[in-house]
């Protein structure tokens, strides 16, 4: 008598909805996954130690194959500052009319650079660490928040040679001198929120660090590093857009309120309506709006 033998139906994979509801019922989660906001503010917080000694680690290592090592930290934008004063000062003549005009071109020179170097930094944090970015788990906003810090350390290393400046051209310590604190404060702000953005945009674009270098140097000639938007806003042939555009500009009002606190011929005058409000304003909009736009693609760097 022959067996017949019956092969049972073959068992249909598990569905989507029920793998999710396995995985809710046993704790897993997404590999890599967004976390939500507040839990990821609270973990970048857990890593401010990381934070800071990986700023003061690259910062040390930046100059490390020089045979004057860290002396370029202030070396580079002293002789950025020369080269300034040389083809617009004096070629150009951008210095007359305006007083001290060697601490005001040093200190926007040393301002801007801050800000430049920021945002340079930033288009390559992802990019230009993706090593470290795919073996490692932390919020990856720790990057570029890390290199505006490196910046800012770089910052107060040529402040040091800034209040040289200032005292060798006869500008007298003054109490003003305090501000220069919440100005840096919000400028660092607004750089990191700035760093943040170029980071998320060169994380997917990498080419955008390339193109940088010259938008930068456009933004940098229309933020009077080198000139006095006082003096060329004040004339009467100025359309208001234009005088509006280029006091409001990020930039320029960070570096007339370090000009502001420290020179003391650098008077309130010369400074645009409710200058403490815009740089605020600038710094809330671009601390909170590029550390949102950063974190809203948190589980896609280092992939692809």
């Amino acid at each position: 008598m022959s067996q017949v033998l019956h092969t049972p139906p073959p068992t249909s994979a598990p569905a989507d909805g029920d793998l999710a509801a396995l995985a809710a019922r046993h704790g897993l989660s997404v590999s890599g996954a967004r976390p939500s906001l507040p839990d990821y503010v609270r973990r970048l917080w857990a890593r401010r130690h990381f934070i800071a000694a990986f700023s003061t680690a690259k910062l040390t290592s930046q100059y490390s194959q020089a045979k004057l090592g860290q002396v370029w930290q202030v070396m580079t934008p002293l002789l950025n500052a020369a080269v300034y004063y040389l083809i617009f000062g004096i070629l150009l003549g951008t210095k007359r009319g305006v007083p001290d005009y060697v601490p005001f071109l040093v200190t926007g020179v040393f301002v801007w650079t801050f800000t430049q170097s920021s945002i340079l930094s930033g288009t390559r944090a992802i990019s230009g660490n993706l090593g470290l970015v795919r073996a490692l788990h932390f919020p990856r906003a720790a990057l570029p928040i890390s290199f505006c810090l490196q910046q800012l350390q770089q910052l107060l290393f040529s402040m040091c040679a800034l209040v040289v400046i200032l005292l060798f051209f006869g500008v007298p310590v003054a109490a003003s001198w305090v501000l220069a604190l919440p100005a840096l404060l919000l400028q660092f702000t607004f750089n990191a929120g700035m760093a943040m953005i170029m980071a998320r945009m060169g994380a997917k674009t990498p080419d955008i660090a390339q193109l940088m270098p010259f938008v930068l140097r456009t933004w940098m000639y229309v933020s009077g590093v080198m000139w006095s938007i006082d003096k060329l806003t004040s004339r009467d042939h100025m359309p208001h857009a234009v005088t509006v555009a280029l006091q409001a500009n990020p930039a320029a009002v960070y570096i007339d309120l370090m000009r502001f606190a420290l020179i003391d011929s650098f008077h309130a005058d010369q400074l645009p309506p409710h200058v403490w409000l815009i740089a605020l304003g600038w710094a809330l909009l671009a601390g909170v709006g590029g550390f949102i736009y950063f974190w809203k693609a948190e589980e896609t760097y280092g992939r692809g």
